[in-house]
């Protein structure tokens, strides 16, 4: 059975992958032709045109899991190293680690200090102000 299961794989694999994006193929369509016609008013698609838009945004936007390290895409062994760590140090050398992250802008709001959207309501509210004289 399972000789017969790996000579058929070469078989069974590229079956699989049309049977899969022909599926997905028709629900993009059908989530396009139900839904952005009434809400964008543009036209209805093909099946074949939906296959394209599916493949176009796999390219664009990826495939898989998504996300790499640069958006925290880690994996979850990482995060425990990370974990175990932290818990074995001393409180001074915690406390100069969180430094150093907040220097390195891995805090969680990157090189900010606040919020990203703090600064433009900032920036918002002097624009705003009108000087008193």
């Amino acid at each position: 059975m399972k000789r017969l299961f790996f000579r058929g794989r070469f078989i069974f694999i590229p079956i699989a992958v049309a049977a899969f994006l022909s599926l997905a193929s028709f629900v993009v369509m059908q989530l396009w032709n139900n839904l952005l016609p009434a809400i964008l008013h543009v036209s209805a698609i093909t099946f074949w045109q939906a296959m394209g838009i599916f493949i176009l945004c796999k390219i664009l936007f990826g495939f898989g899991k998504g996300g790499g390290p640069r958006w925290g895409g880690r994996g979850p062994w990482m995060r425990h190293r990370m974990e175990e760590r932290f818990k074995n140090m001393t409180p001074e050398e915690k406390e100069k680690f969180k430094q150093k992250m907040r220097e390195r802008g891995c805090g969680p709001w990157g090189h900010h200090e606040g919020h990203p959207f703090n600064r433009n309501w900032d920036d918002l509210e002097k624009e705003t102000a009108k000087p008193t004289e």
